[in-house]
């Protein structure tokens, strides 16, 4: 990783996981339910989601106001209800998440439901709830629900349910990554563009960026299933064969050329946000070293 970005993620971790264990709980009455949303909020992460908001921020040279902080850190309770969601028996069936037992396995169904239930219309609050202007505001509260909605993260994981052992085409597998992972990552860099006023009409490039990152993103974890370590990454690997990912689509080096042509697509976009917007955004690119890319043409070489 970019000694930049390490810096950058030093920086503002602490802050973002500040805020996440600290302001759950007032708004929140019952108890067992906060134990559970805190639970699985605060078992770790890479706080990825807010962190792109920050850095979005930092482009445009906006202050990062504990309003701003709020706003962003609104995504990683969205993102953590997604997970409790996709891990119960209903869906995945998990049993590990992060390293720790998933939510239901300490809370039962029923509460780990509640509780992803309960973080869902946190996120919501945590955006309106603050001092940002009222058109701010509302932006970040329609964005967020096209991203995590029908349109958006949901329409991917029912596309996920309904076509399980169903081969898809490259086209189809595209669209179920493109919202049921990219959407929030997209959102992510929205959240930023817009908490910093950058006008719809400017905001494509970054946008392009944001979904090719969101993209990259779902390549690089089936790629992980296949060659990662369940103690590295958190979680069980192995858990892919018969579904619908780029390896078993692609072959393990298709997924790998996958990866890197999409990486390179977000750097381009980057390249020409630099020219239209006349703003530096070499932090964002880079957040492009969390993809570790091997050619597995070419003896295995590894480049990011």
């Amino acid at each position: 990783m970019d000694s930049r970005l390490n810096r950058f993620v030093a920086a503002w971790t602490p802050k973002i996981n500040h805020v996440l264990k600290t302001d759950i709980e007032p708004d929140t009455d019952q108890r067992r339910l906060f134990e559970a949303m805190s639970y699985s909020v605060n078992a770790g992460g890479k706080r990825l989601r807010p962190l792109l908001t920050l850095a979005t921020l930092t482009v445009f040279r906006q202050t990062i106001t504990d309003s701003k902080l709020k706003a962003a850190c609104a995504l990683e309770l969205m993102h953590t209800y997604s997970l409790i969601h996709d891990d119960l028996p209903a869906m995945d069936d998990d049993d590990l998440r992060r390293g720790k037992p998933t939510n239901h396995k300490v809370y039962g169904a029923g509460m780990a439901t509640l509780a992803g239930d309960g973080l869902q219309a946190l996120a919501f609050q945590w955006v309106v709830d603050n001092e940002l202007a009222a058109q701010t505001r509302c932006q970040l509260s329609l964005a967020l629900a096209k991203a995590a909605g029908p349109h958006g993260m949901a329409s991917g994981q029912a596309d996920d349910i309904q076509f399980e052992g169903t081969r898809l085409r490259l086209a189809e597998l595209q669209k179920l990554d493109r919202n049921k992972t990219g959407a929030l990552i997209s959102y992510a860099v929205q959240a930023g563009l817009i908490m910093a006023g950058v006008a719809e009409k400017d905001q494509q490039p970054l946008l392009d960026f944001a979904r090719n990152f969101g993209a990259a993103f779902q390549i690089y974890d089936d790629i992980l299933d296949v060659v990662g370590d369940e103690k590295a990454i958190g979680k069980p690997v192995h858990q892919d064969s018969g579904k619908n990912t780029y390896p078993n689509l692609l072959g393990l080096a298709g997924a790998y050329d996958a990866l890197k042509k999409t990486v390179d697509r977000a750097k381009d976009a980057l390249k020409t946000a630099d020219q239209t917007l006349q703003v530096d955004t070499s932090l964002l690119e880079d957040f492009c070293s969390y993809f570790v890319i091997k050619d597995e043409k070419h003896n295995g070489k590894t480049t990011r």
